[in-house]
């Protein structure tokens, strides 16, 4: 299994190379205000952020929140699962999910979970692995995602999450898909505002 940071980190590395660095650089330096990032796994995001935004890191995984806060531009860390978030409502400017609604058990709680601690008009950014477009390479996650979710952490490749954002009530901002559809960056606003 995918477990040790460091191993992911080492995995990521490719697909950071194929597209996913350039899609961190372009959603993330612009967050201002109070920023729940969800699921921060090994804190690839922290220096993306830029001096506006003041970053609330969460991760379910005790082991990711202890090798988090060993890292020196470590934001406050709470260790809670997506779906149960420990936080008030409409206390957040901006939440990030980067690779978690893939891997959460409840894709459509973690969504309504955003929605209910974000300020109204507030920004949800995505970037995750998703559905493939067509039909040849949706099938063809359909049909790894058994193997790849014991090999990954309950990973699943084929979720339709701009589908699940949307009927939490997310309107689409932007949206720029790579790698045949199946990478999405994606802003979208809570309602309100």
């Amino acid at each position: 299994m995918i477990r040790v940071p460091a191993a992911y980190d080492l995995f990521m590395k490719l697909l950071e190379a194929a597209g996913m660095a350039a899609l961190r650089d372009r959603l993330l330096p612009g967050l201002r205000g109070r920023v729940l990032e969800i699921g921060a796994g090994t804190g690839v995001n922290f220096p993306r952020y830029g001096p506006a935004a003041r970053v609330v890191a969460l991760d379910a995984d005790p082991a990711a929140a202890h090798f988090l806060s060993r890292r020196a531009d470590a934001p406050r860390l709470v260790c809670a699962d997506a779906e149960r978030l420990p936080f008030r409502a409409a206390s957040f400017d901006a939440v990030v999910f980067t690779l978690v609604l893939c891997t959460v058990r409840e894709p459509a709680r973690a969504a309504a979970e955003a929605r209910r601690v974000l300020l109204p008009g507030g920004v949800v950014v995505v970037l995750e692995h998703v559905r493939a477009p067509g039909a040849f390479l949706s099938r063809a996650q359909r049909m790894l995602t058994p193997a790849w979710r014991h090999v990954a952490q309950g990973c699943h490749l084929d979720r339709d999450t701009a589908s699940v954002l949307h009927e939490a009530g997310f309107e689409p901002i932007e949206r720029e898909v790579r790698w045949r559809g199946v990478l999405l960056g994606a802003r979208w606003r809570a309602p309100g505002k």
